[in-house]
């Protein structure tokens, strides 16, 4: 009785902390939340040491805590960054949309065909802000224009790579998913295509980056910086 009465005290005394930290939790399960980002699968768009922010809500409101939607929401587009748990061991990932339902996809030697058009590539700057082993890779960076998205993708032409794969026809209510890093990325091609409900949210921006090559220092200039 005495253990009774003093854990009912003790939730009156902090109720206010306790709906408080009940609330965040509900709003990071539904709303919004914040992701780190240890690996390199999106290199140059998202680079080790990122925390980025995932619009939940974006793809249609969940029941807090499950992957069961309340509302349809917009449909996953092709290039948006997306956060998804993995068909093959639940993994949350972050990769690039790249097919949508119907689409076929196809890669020849790193380019990308969509529905039977090759997409089109520039030269892109170096990005110097990659860790140094990565940098001592002798990466290359292509510009890649994906419908209406243009953003960075990077080879990594020493490595061993599935640079050819397809064609590949999208189901129903699945999504074929790449890392910009398209060298060293464990995406569609090793986990096949990934079901809508599994798709948590979308990724639109860094909150803040700290530096693994430099004792965990933040990187001021990539705080709040979109991705594209």
């Amino acid at each position: 009785m005495n253990a009774a009465r003093s854990f009912a005290k003790l939730l009156r005394e902090h109720r206010g902390t306790l709906l408080f930290l009940g609330l965040m939790l509900v709003f990071r399960s539904s709303y919004a939340d914040w992701m780190v980002v240890p690996t390199g699968s999106m290199n140059p768009t998202i680079v080790e040491g990122d925390r980025i922010l995932v619009d939940k809500h974006v793809y249609g409101w969940r029941i807090p805590f499950t992957t069961t939607r309340l509302t349809g929401g917009a449909d996953p587009q092709r290039g948006d960054i997306a956060v998804f748990y993995s068909p093959i061991d639940g993994t949350r990932l972050v990769k690039r949309i790249i097919g949508i339902p119907g689409d076929i996809i196809e890669m020849k030697d790193e380019v990308l065909l969509i529905n039977g058009q090759a997409q089109q590539y520039s030269d892109d700057m170096i990005h110097s802000e990659l860790l140094t082993e990565t940098l001592q890779q002798a990466p290359q960076f292509l510009a890649e224009q994906l419908g209406t998205t243009h953003h960075a993708v990077m080879f990594l032409p020493q490595r061993p790579a599935l640079r050819n794969f397809g064609p590949i026809k999208v189901s129903d209510d699945h999504y074929l998913m790449l890392g910009d890093n398209r060298d060293n990325s464990a995406d569609s091609r090793y986990i096949g295509l990934v079901p809508r409900d599994s798709i948590v949210g979308k990724a639109t921006k860094v909150i803040a980056s700290l530096n693994p090559d430099n004792f965990h220092l933040p990187r001021t200039n990539r705080y709040w910086q979109a991705l594209m």
